[in-house]
């Protein structure tokens, strides 16, 4: 007998076990004034909700016990069909309360909108209007996360700092598939997608250090794609700043963040003390490489065009110029235009050997080019 006894106990003591699991929950117990904002959110609205579902609750376990067959004096009234009060009851409390959600979560979410810059730093203190918010440009690798400082022209890899009481503004992207950017103690999870700019509004109140990670399945290596947010004061913030610029982290630029990029697992942290001013602009337009086009070059001959005939010449003019490399002389263009399929024998005639005649020259004072033989 001793042993289901043993095992009687042992089951009543997993409620406590389920409890303590809870003692340190950091989404209900955040350190940053929007994610405090975001559990108040919480709170409120199942506090709410529990105003019908606890009552519900009880009467269904009061209704099941007073009308249970063994009851032989509970009421039978097997031909009652409307009351008006109870009517009121089960319409009217559950509409209040929705009403009650509603509003509160239409507010919420403009107040709390990630892209809204912030108005306050803490309950009862705004954002101070001469205080530069601190500028993070996040970029999701395969696996690990890059933090890039422009303001203070330095990177870090899995590691990320901030001053306490200091807005701060992030941009996110990804190289490969989405992630999501997730600090519990600071603010809400966002995602980082690639060829997409996402923001991100936050504040840190409280100094220490914090668990960030991604929280969307992206490969293999997801489940280490860990990062440590530091929480400092103003006068730690400049010596951290510091002394990454005076280590030997090197230089990220192009070269190396090709490198950086290539997936790999339990990155361990590491700083760049410069980094190339216009790399997260090339990450998120997806022309690192510099034989491609940027994105936002492609759409704007989208816009102007298109690959159709009526865009050829916007293509023509579009000059890209690789930073750091010498300027270009004259003007680029493209020298061929591949057919879709290769025509069958006896039918239409090559493209290539049919000139396409503009209207107007390409450039001012230019001569029309053709797609048969185009020179400058």
């Amino acid at each position: 007998m001793a042993s289901p006894v043993r095992a009687l106990r042992l089951t009543a003591l997993l409620p406590l076990l389920l409890i303590l699991t809870g003692c340190d929950w950091v989404v209900m117990s955040p350190s940053g004034d929007v994610a405090m904002q975001q559990r108040d959110l919480i709170v409120i609205s199942t506090a709410l909700m529990l105003l019908i579902i606890v009552p519900v609750i009880a009467l269904t376990l009061l209704f099941a016990w007073r009308y249970r067959s063994s009851n032989k004096d509970a009421t039978y009234d097997p031909d009652w069909h409307h009351s008006t009060q109870l009517e009121v009851v089960i319409w009217a409390a559950p509409l209040v309360i929705i009403i009650a959600l509603g509003a509160i979560t239409w507010v919420s979410t403009h107040l709390l909108d990630p892209y809204r810059p912030l108005n306050r730093v803490a309950d009862g203190r705004s954002v101070d209007q001469a205080a530069q918010p601190l500028e993070v440009q996040a970029v999701a690798l395969d696996w690990k996360w890059l933090f890039i400082y422009p303001q203070y022209g330095i990177a870090t890899v899995n590691e990320l700092a901030a001053p306490v009481d200091r807005p701060i503004s992030f941009r996110l992207t990804s190289t490969s598939v989405m992630n999501s950017f997730f600090i519990p103690a600071l603010a809400g999870q966002i995602y980082a997608m690639p060829g997409m700019d996402t923001k991100l509004h936050a504040v840190i109140n409280k100094a220490g250090v914090f668990n960030g990670f991604s929280a969307n399945y992206s490969g293999a290596g997801f489940s280490d794609m860990r990062f440590k947010f530091h929480g400092v004061s103003g006068e730690e913030f400049e010596k951290w700043v510091a002394d990454i610029k005076a280590g030997q982290g090197g230089n990220l630029d192009r070269a190396a963040y090709t490198g950086l990029a290539e997936p790999s697992v339990k990155e361990a942290p590491k700083r760049f003390q410069s980094v190339a001013p216009d790399l997260y602009d090339a990450i998120l337009n997806r022309c690192v490489d510099p034989a491609r086009m940027c994105m936002k070059d492609m759409m704007a001959v989208d816009a102007e065009g298109g690959m159709g005939m009526a865009g050829l010449r916007n293509v023509f003019e579009r000059r890209v110029d690789v930073p750091g490399a010498p300027p270009a002389t004259g003007s680029r263009f493209v020298a061929a235009v591949c057919t879709p399929q290769r025509p069958r024998d006896g039918e239409i005639k090559s493209a290539a050997a049919t000139p396409i005649a503009f209207d107007k020259p390409l450039i001012d004072g230019a001569q029309p080019r053709s797609a048969g033989g185009m020179t400058e």
